[in-house]
């Protein structure tokens, strides 16, 4: 059957947030294109009494139309399923950190930050104190 699911019950998140991924760039370039065609690059407009929002409309339906075909024949191939299918499986034997490990962890890093920071600041006063003594930078 054509339109059969490949594996139905398996895979299902990691193949949903893909299409909802696949979804919004495919919504962003329908409304870059009709931003671009707001412009009648054709020139059909005034030619053929055909108004700019009918080729706008036509051509982000085509665009969305055919990217929600290219993303069902994609999201139903074996192999990109079975990728999937294993990539779910791969993300839930992460050891996902808590609440507690993440806080500890994002203070030690601006912390770190903050170090490296006061370091290069005092650095680069040495040389600056160093290039003005020897000549190279004038005041």
């Amino acid at each position: 059957m054509a339109l059969a699911i490949y594996k139905p019950g398996q895979g299902y998140w990691t193949r949903m947030l893909s299409a909802v991924g696949m979804g919004i760039l495919v919504l962003a370039g329908a409304y870059w294109l009709w931003l671009l065609f707001s412009a009648d690059p054709w020139g059909l407009a005034n030619s053929v009494n055909f108004p700019v929002i009918y080729q706008q409309a036509i051509v982000a339906v085509l665009v969305i139309a055919g990217f929600a075909l290219f993303g069902f024949w994609l999201f139903n191939h074996p192999r990109v399923v079975d990728f999937m299918i294993a990539t779910e499986a791969e993300m839930k034997k992460v050891n996902w950190p808590g609440q507690r490990e993440i806080v500890l962890s994002t203070w030690i890093v601006i912390c770190g930050t903050l170090m490296m920071a006061v370091f290069l600041f005092l650095i680069d006063m040495l040389f600056h104190y160093l290039f003005f003594q020897i000549g190279i930078l004038q005041i």
